[in-house]
């Protein structure tokens, strides 16, 4: 399976998306080789960013242990802690990197150019430097965004009517 595969069917998975039945074989046709996937979070091991995505990788047919091996990276909020454990994560040459929330995939992004990056839940992924732009993101860096400009419309008229004058 190429990179940019492994990466679709990932992100899939990460957000629970449901994929076409030709990916949900996909951990079953790998020939023994084990994917390591690179959890990272500037959060705790239960941060629920990034939580859901081992039961959504199982139901795909991705056991861990037998198919593909979850190095978990989480800073505990601890956040000077952040580019090392991206740097440790690229030593150990992982697959592809999940990061969860914004300073994570940060980290990450930094610390290299070559491993795939998918971010779950990023704030504002072109304003903090994530990514190039909505349509093009560019570079090895992508994912989900916690982002809905079109509903600050919506937001404000909801303010104005639980806060009147």
């Amino acid at each position: 399976m190429r990179r940019r595969e492994f990466v679709k069917l990932f992100g899939g998975a990460a957000t629970t998306w449901p994929l076409a039945a030709r990916a949900q074989q996909g951990g079953k046709k790998q020939g023994g080789k084990k994917y390591v996937i690179g959890r990272f979070s500037a959060g705790s091991a239960t941060d629920p960013t990034i939580d859901g995505f081992t039961q959504a990788f199982r139901e795909l047919g991705w056991v861990e242990g037998e198919n593909v091996v979850f190095e978990r990276r989480h800073a505990e909020n601890r956040l000077e802690r952040l580019p090392e454990m991206a740097a440790d994560l690229v030593r150990l040459k992982v697959d592809v990197i999940v990061a969860g929330a914004t300073l994570a995939p940060l980290a990450a992004k930094r610390a290299t150019s070559t491993i795939a990056i998918v971010f779950v839940g990023a704030g504002d992924p072109v304003g903090t430097g994530l990514i190039a732009s909505l349509a093009r993101p560019g570079g090895n860096v992508t994912g989900t965004s916690l982002m809905a400009p079109d509903l600050s419309g919506k937001r404000l008229e909801l303010l104005r009517s639980c806060c009147p004058d």
